[in-house]
């Protein structure tokens, strides 16, 4: 370069910069700019001052990982410039890698979005953040089925403040959690991302996280606070029970069903949680696919539940109306079909909304459908603070996560979402002073199991269950260790090392189950050699054994003699009939998180006596799918005349319609007595409230949390409602002996239904309420009358 283009470069250099310093100085003073005013004024202002290209690409997502280090170890400058153009965005992706690399990009791209664009508009960073931030470094809750099996909401609002916490420090603002889904099909792979079957748990569940992680109702109407994320509600609606179990399939479901089941927990946290975001599921229901349902996305999202909040696209879902679903013909036709549905922003990245510009211009779209959804965008990043608040990159922000609080809180998850299925002859919990040896055998023996949309399964990043037995033996039992198979395949070599390791043991704990991909997303992932997932997203199954040769595992085992018990690590519902009639002890530990195995140990030695129950009915057979207990009267069968191979019946053949394990089930160590059932008014009015309290006793020897479930059953309806509903629910712990007295609030309004009209009421009659341990196992009940 001479001398000359080198002046002109330097000048041009300083003139560039003399140009966004006086851009800056005139736009601080302006309106958006002032914190003080609200936020809807902010909002016109700054879309009053929007070009029709800013305006769309705040319409659209970034990823983070195209920013790359220079030679000297600093971000790129270049980088920066080659992924934003020196224009804003609407969203930015968290990259699945360290905590701190993730804090300097977010660093550079907020600084870069603030100072380097004509606006100064900055992104919301979206991240996964199903049970843990999905960065390496991040603390690993129990997966979301572990988190529901607690029955516990206030532990998982302190879950959702803690994955808060530690996102926030590394520069997220909005996660792409919770899951409000129903698990009512276990052939669905992502059943494990869900709380369970029933609408009121899911509901209930799901509030707690996100209070838990964007904060206070009350204050949340206005402004997430320091330290907190904006959650998204997902995957809206109907999208966990497609046709054959098949992630992405169809859902074809009656009105009233789609209002009474999964339309319910949506509208709760819509309306008693502010959730600020909101994800479309990648289904149809009845034919239409949700990123293009005006009705249910707008008349019903909108006009009716209240959402006030901004619809962030699944991952491609909008391209997958022209590619997938195929219901249009090209990129324009697609994005016309999703923002006149109202899909405020299309993720990863664009495939349709590029076009939306040229649409405007040519009068296809109305520009009052662009300015609509980039004021829902803006008005949550007013909310948010993100113009108020620069973001800072901490020191190292993985010496301020993954903290010893946050380590315990995942095991204390991890401890009540174990639920014990059945204990024979007290098997359990085992005695460390008597026992000699102990064989733990199985292809999740020593291996870390998370579930899906987690960043590892490294055994360095958790305990194992051999892990947590031969800790808690600490060398005083014999611990023989084998693994016997492995998840998936055909290979019996190994299972011979198992059964001499049972042989020379006392007793067997015998850990199967299955795996999920890690990282995220549909098939992606890094994964185990030889054992391929087999669970999570876009991993459905038409079969509900153990998968492999694990079945050959447990009969070769069983054949021993020994005592087994049978821990069960993995994502969804096992049809384990023969298990449950041979081996005496079985636990359903799900996939329990990196504190899992210290978990698991505690539970069987008896140090945390069991306190889970299912939040989803187990089947007999892929065949008997679905089971859920809210089925209606005549969902088990008109005949009552359940078969076997030995003696023929009718509704099934050669079985009975129920569950092998009902809803709500879960064993304790010690037993719990239900009395003195209170209705402080058995005649009430519509607008009013049922409250009732009953007593709760420790008759057995330990301390133990039980969880008391209320059901309600509609006696005569107009149209068919469920045998039972949940409505209430608590968890107690009692020292032996310690009675209490439980009370619970009933709004009336929960009782209504959907009439033949489609009208939400409350029908005047007769109404039995039911209070017990499980769906099947009711200890009180009493009839009220609501006229």
């Amino acid at each position: 370069m001479n001398t000359k283009t080198t002046i002109v470069a330097v000048a041009s250099y300083f003139l560039i910069l003399a140009s966004c310093s006086a851009q800056k100085n005139k736009t601080k003073n302006l309106p958006y700019k002032n914190s003080t005013l609200p936020v809807e004024v902010r909002v016109n202002d700054l879309l009053g001052r929007m070009t029709l290209d800013e305006k769309i690409s705040q319409m659209n997502m970034l990823s983070l990982k195209h920013i790359k280090y220079d030679d000297k170890g600093n971000i790129s400058e270049k980088t920066l410039d080659s992924l934003f153009k020196g224009g804003s965005i609407g969203t930015l992706e968290s990259p699945f890698i360290g905590v701190d690399i993730i804090s300097k990009l977010s660093e550079a791209s907020d600084n870069y979005l603030r100072n380097n664009t004509r606006l100064g508009i900055p992104a919301i960073q979206i991240a996964e953040c199903l049970h843990g931030q999905l960065a390496f470094g991040a603390t690993i809750f129990p997966q979301t089925i572990g988190q529901g099996s607690t029955w516990n909401p206030e532990l998982i609002k302190k879950m959702g403040a803690t994955i808060a916490q530690e996102a926030s420090l590394s520069g997220v603002d909005q996660a792409l959690s919770p899951i409000f889904d129903l698990s009512r099909d276990p052939r669905f792979g992502r059943a494990e991302e869900t709380f369970g079957e029933d609408p009121y748990l899911v509901a209930e569940m799901g509030k707690a996280f996100v209070i838990g992680m964007q904060g206070d109702p009350e204050v949340t109407k206005t402004h997430i606070p320091d330290g907190k994320l904006m959650c998204t509600a997902k995957h809206y609606v109907a999208y966990s029970t497609p046709i054959a179990g098949i992630n992405l399939g169809p859902n074809n479901i009656g009105p009233r069903e789609l209002r009474d089941l999964h339309l319910y927990p949506f509208q709760k946290v819509i309306q008693e949680a502010n959730i600020y975001s909101l994800m479309p599921a990648y289904n149809e229901v009845n034919g239409i696919p949700m990123h293009s349902n005006t009705y249910l996305m707008k008349d019903v999202l909108r006009n009716e539940l209240g959402f006030t909040g901004y619809v962030f696209s699944d991952y491609e879902a909008i391209a997958m109306l022209n590619y997938f679903h195929k219901i249009t013909e090209d990129a324009a036709a697609t994005a016309i079909s999703a923002i006149e549905a109202g899909v405020d922003l299309e993720a990863p990245k664009s495939f349709a909304y590029s076009e939306l510009a040229n649409l405007v211009k040519t009068g296809q779209v109305d520009i009052k459908l662009i300015d609509q959804a980039v004021s829902n965008i803006l008005t949550v990043k007013f909310k948010t603070g993100l113009f108020d608040k620069p973001y800072k990159a901490p020191k190292k922000v993985s010496d301020l996560i993954h903290t010893e609080e946050a380590v315990n809180l995942a095991r204390e998850i991890a401890e009540e979402s174990i639920i014990l299925l059945k204990n024979e002859n007290s098997l359990l919990p085992l005695n460390a002073n008597t026992l000699k040896s102990i064989a733990v055998v199985g292809p999740n023996a020593h291996q870390v199991q998370y579930g899906d949309y987690s960043y590892t399964k490294d055994n360095a990043s958790g305990i194992t269950i051999l892990d947590g037995i031969e800790q808690y033996a600490n060398n005083t039992i014999e611990v023989n260790y084998a693994k016997g198979c492995d998840i998936v395949g055909d290979d019996k070599s190994q299972i011979q090392a198992a059964v001499e390791a049972a042989e020379k043991s006392d007793v067997v704990v015998l850990v199967i189950g299955g795996t999920s991909s890690v990282l995220s997303g549909i098939g992606w992932g890094q994964d185990i050699p030889g054992d391929y997932p087999t669970s999570g997203e876009g991993f459905d199954r038409t079969t509900l054994t153990p998968p492999g040769v694990q079945p050959e595992l447990i009969e070769a085992i069983y054949k021993t003699g020994k005592p087994i018990v049978l821990v069960m690590v993995h994502g969804r519902a096992y049809s384990i009939a023969w298990e449950k009639d041979h081996i005496p002890a079985i636990v359903e530990a799900w996939y329990p998180g990196e504190q899992g195995g210290t978990a698991v140990a505690k539970v069987l030695f008896g140090d945390v006596n069991p306190s889970g129950k299912l939040t989803v009915s187990v089947p007999k057979s892929v065949g008997h799918v679905p089971v859920f207990y809210n089925h209606k009267p005549s969902g088990r069968g008109f005949y009552r005349n359940p078969g076997s191979p030995e003696k023929p019946g009718r509704d099934y053949v050669f079985s009975s319609p129920d569950p092998l394990f009902p809803f709500g089930h879960g064993l304790s160590y010690t037993q719990f007595e239900y009395s003195d059932l209170q209705v402080q008014d058995t005649k009430l009015d519509m607008n009013g409230n049922l409250n009732l309290s009953i007593q709760l006793k420790n008759t057995g020897k330990v301390t133990g949390k039980e969880v008391v479930q209320v059901y309600f059953n509609d006696k005569i309806s107009s149209v068919s409602t469920p045998v039972k509903v949940l409505k209430e629910f608590k968890k107690v712990e009692l020292k032996p002996s310690e009675t209490t007295t439980i009370n619970f609030t009933i709004p009336i309004n929960e009782f209504g239904l959907w009439d033949k009209d489609l009208k939400y009421v409350v029908e005047p009659g007769q109404f039995e309420i039911m209070i017990g341990s499980s769906a099947e196992d009711i200890r009180l009940n009493k009839t009220i009358t609501i006229k």
